[in-house]
C-alpha cells in the first residue's frame, strides 16, 4: 500500500549545484538553454519523486524564463520545490541562480514543471497531499492553482 500521509514541501525540496564547463557552452561562452532545461528536469524529477515516494515522469514544462545569461565558469544553483499536487500530478517550481566565486549571485531562470507519479506498470498513481503551514507555501500554492487552470484551459482548447 502506498503511503499517502500529507507531506510538507520541505521534505522533497532539492538543491543542486553545477559548474559551467566548456562542454556546457555555445560559441559565445554561454550555457546552452537545453543544458539548463535538462538540469531543471532532473531537479524537478527528484523533487516530485521524493514527494510521491515513487518514480515520477515529466508531463509538461511551462513558463520557462531565461532572464540572465549563464557563462563559462559560473556556478549554478538549482532549487526545486513542490507547489501543487493533484490526484497523481505534481507541479514543481524550479529556480536557477547564476553565481560567481566572488559571492555575487543573480536570478537566471524560473520554470514550472508538471510530473505524474507512476506505479510499476507505468500507470498514474495517487500522491500525498501537501502540508501548507506557512504563508510563502500557501502563496505558491494559490499561484500554482491559477497556472493549473490556465494549463487545463489550453489543453481543452488547442
Amino acid at each position: 500500500m502506498t503511503d499517502l500521509q500529507p507531506r510538507h514541501p520541505d521534505e522533497s525540496a532539492v538543491q543542486m549545484t553545477e559548474l559551467i564547463l566548456p562542454q556546457h557552452t555555445n560559441a559565445l561562452g554561454t550555457c546552452f538553454g537545453g543544458q539548463i532545461l535538462s538540469w531543471i528536469d532532473i531537479a524537478a524529477g527528484i523533487c516530485s519523486g521524493r514527494h510521491a515516494r515513487c518514480t515520477a515522469v515529466t508531463v509538461a514544462f511551462d513558463d520557462v524564463h531565461f532572464v540572465t545569461p549563464i557563462r563559462l565558469g559560473d556556478v549554478v544553483t538549482i532549487r526545486a520545490r513542490i507547489t501543487l499536487v493533484g490526484r497523481s500530478s505534481m507541479e514543481v517550481w524550479v529556480d536557477v541562480q547564476r553565481g560567481r566565486y566572488d559571492g555575487v549571485t543573480e536570478h537566471a531562470n524560473t520554470a514550472y514543471v508538471t510530473f505524474v507519479a507512476v506505479d510499476a506498470n507505468r500507470k498514474p498513481r495517487e500522491v500525498p497531499a501537501l502540508i501548507l503551514d506557512n504563508e510563502p507555501d500557501r502563496q505558491r500554492h494559490r499561484e500554482a492553482l491559477e497556472r493549473r487552470a490556465i494549463r487545463l484551459a489550453r489543453a481543452n482548447h488547442p
